[in-house]
């Protein structure tokens, strides 16, 4: 998983509430479990017409918001189902960051674990930042993970709240397996202990964790 630390990029306005999983990728692409190339199929029927050309009044397919790496959206985003194709697809279109007033509780912990950073910010706010996406491509919105702080295009700081442990595996770039893998040697010795002392119960060594 990429490491998150400072993100300066362009933000999209998504001025939406209840965005759902099925937006984010309709339910019709969820025939793989590989993480890249669902970027192209993220906000599908938004993004092109009934020919699959691009649909030029989606935000997304005009400039400069076609490459945008932050979304500024509104309430509940990411509610519907509990996909985890979801924050694939955003993450392999670029997006590495969502800001909303709320979140649905599981894409907010699926969004963590692929390496994409949620912030919750009141509706005020978001409406604010909105507001510098409107200023074009040369104000771009910094996000800095260490010191938990949006810098505005003008400079004005907003600090936002994030749980201490998965600040830190952002930062790391470690998703749950690799934060499972950092105990290997302690995993190896305690299989070694139960299989001298339950031969009977099945074990499973650090090398099936990490083929």
């Amino acid at each position: 998983m990429e490491k998150f630390d400072i993100l300066s990029a362009i933000a999209a306005p998504l001025l939406e509430a209840n965005i759902d999983t099925d937006k984010i990728i309709p339910a019709r692409f969820l025939k793989t479990i590989q993480r890249s190339g669902l970027g192209k199929f993220a906000f599908y029927a938004q993004r092109y017409d009934e020919n699959g050309n691009e649909n030029k009044d989606f935000i997304l397919n005009r400039e400069p918001y076609r490459h945008a790496q932050i979304l500024i959206t509104y309430e509940n985003f990411g509610c519907g189902s509990s996909r985890e194709h979801a924050p694939w697809a955003l993450l392999d279109m670029g997006i590495r960051c969502v800001i909303a007033p709320s979140f649905a509780d599981i894409f907010f912990n699926n969004s963590f674990k692929n390496g994409i950073l949620p912030i919750v910010l009141p509706r005020a706010i978001c409406d604010q930042l909105v507001e510098d996406c409107k200023l074009g491509a040369n104000a771009r919105i910094t996000i800095d993970l260490k010191k938990q702080q949006i810098i505005r295009p003008n400079g004005e700081t907003i600090d936002f709240d994030v749980d201490p442990l998965r600040k830190q595996l952002l930062l790391d770039g470690m998703d749950d397996i690799a934060q499972t893998l950092q105990y290997v040697k302690e995993i190896d010795q305690f299989e070694e202990k139960r299989k001298e002392n339950q031969p009977w119960f099945p074990s499973i060594q650090s090398k099936e964790l990490n083929p």
